[in-house]
């Protein structure tokens, strides 16, 4: 979807709109606000690497210092921006059917003192590598999606060490928490702010977490949860690998449907639902056993499910097809606002960096929505037409995002 230059320039006003009105009360200097604003259109620039160096040249000074200050210096509440964007989001484009996503992504890095950082499996690279991990929660209201919390994992070896502890400067409150913990954290904080959702999926990392389940059934959510194939579950009298429980059922149950479109098209897969014989603690629901199968190499991926009596298959099936949207959100925020281009080591200075790319991102969002609707913001008193010529003239060029579109190369 490509946008013209002007209609850029209205929405990027309102941008500036919602900062000023929204994020910069977080801020406990305006120097500092405007500071903020400034590194998020940078961010939202076509600079290809956003560290420092780069923000500061795109914003027209002549040394990253202050770009540093936003991270490392300037008093502002990083946690409130959050919430601001949250609350964003939720008028922008929440539904009562929305869907959280859980996942994580990893920030490969060198060295050994950036907090968090040691060898760990990173999803992103695939294998084990000296690398970051962060915690995202995205939502999604079917076309609409992004991400809007984050938590970074700090592993047992940093949450005991002391030394390390101090040189990036970690707070003594900070203990060590399990990937399902600080998913829990986040989808805690979503309940309370009473951003409007139905559903939650997730890999089997916080799947197999049974708390997370619980506490998804005592606040009637359902879910769709994928869990590890020796997950095992109760059937009847005795407990079962979910693996186990498959092997019995007729050729006739399955079913071949698609969970959704992809880069090549539908993605087909052949499903199978096992209900389990268990009580739910809501009436009217039911727990299931959600299989995937591969067309064609019969891999199968498991997934524990909590629904509404009468949810068709098709509905689960669309669930669990739902979390390519957050690695469609780590991929775009990594190429175009810069989600992995931080170059700091201290906890705090990772929140900030990663907040503002959030925010970032889900700037990008609501523009798609709004125009996905032919909407366009309202007329509001601003720059004389002089200005606004100068302001076309200087960005004729610019190359926008792959969710707003791109316009063609000069």
């Amino acid at each position: 979807m490509v946008v013209d230059q002007e209609t850029l320039e209205t929405w990027t006003d309102e941008l500036a709109l919602f900062y000023n009105s929204q994020v910069g009360p977080f801020f406990k200097r305006s120097e500092a606000q405007e500071r903020g604003l400034a590194y998020v259109k940078g961010l939202l620039s076509e600079t290809k690497r956003k560290n420092g160096w780069q923000l500061a040249e795109t914003s027209g000074d002549q040394t990253p210092d202050g770009m540093q200050r936003v991270l490392t210096g300037s008093q502002w509440d990083v946690d409130g921006v959050r919430d601001a964007i949250r609350t964003w989001v939720k008028d922008s484009y929440g539904h009562r059917d929305g869907v959280l996503i859980i996942d994580e992504t990893g920030f490969i890095k060198k060295g050994n003192q950036s907090a968090g950082v040691q060898r760990q499996y990173s999803g992103t690279a695939g294998r084990i590598e000296n690398s970051q991990v962060g915690v995202f929660l995205a939502y999604s209201n079917g076309a609409d999606y992004t991400l809007i919390d984050r938590e970074l994992y700090l592993p047992k070896d940093w949450a005991g060490d002391q030394a390390r502890r101090k040189a990036a400067y970690i707070p003594e409150t900070v203990s060590f928490s399990t990937k399902g913990e600080l998913a829990m954290q986040m989808v805690k904080r979503t309940l309370a702010a009473k951003m409007p959702f139905q559903w939650v999926t997730a890999d089997s990392i916080y799947g197999d977490d049974g708390k997370i389940r619980q506490l998804l059934e005592n606040e009637q959510r359902f879910y769709v949860l994928a869990v590890a194939r020796t997950h095992k579950t109760w059937y009847g009298i005795e407990q079962q690998t979910v693996e186990a429980l498959t092997t019995t059922a007729p050729a006739t149950d399955w079913q071949r449907l698609s969970c959704g479109t992809g880069a090549k098209g539908e993605r087909i897969y052949d499903w199978l639902l096992l209900p389990l014989p268990r009580e739910t603690p809501v009436e009217n629901t039911f727990a299931a056993l959600l299989v995937r199968r591969n067309c064609v190499d019969a891999e199968q991926t498991y997934y524990l499910t909590f629904a509404p009596i009468g949810t068709p298959l098709q509905i689960l099936v669309q669930i669990a097809g739902s979390r390519w949207k957050i690695e469609e959100c780590f991929e775009l925020a990594k190429q175009e606002v810069g989600l992995a281009d931080y170059e700091v080591r201290r906890y705090e200075a990772w929140y900030r960096h990663i907040t503002l790319a959030l925010l970032a991102l889900a700037f990008l969002s609501i523009v798609r929505h709004h125009l996905a609707l032919e909407e366009r913001p309202k007329k509001r008193p601003g720059r004389p037409a002089h200005v606004r010529t100068a302001y076309r003239a200087r960005t004729k060029a610019a190359h926008r995002s792959p969710l707003l579109g791109r316009s063609p190369t000069p």
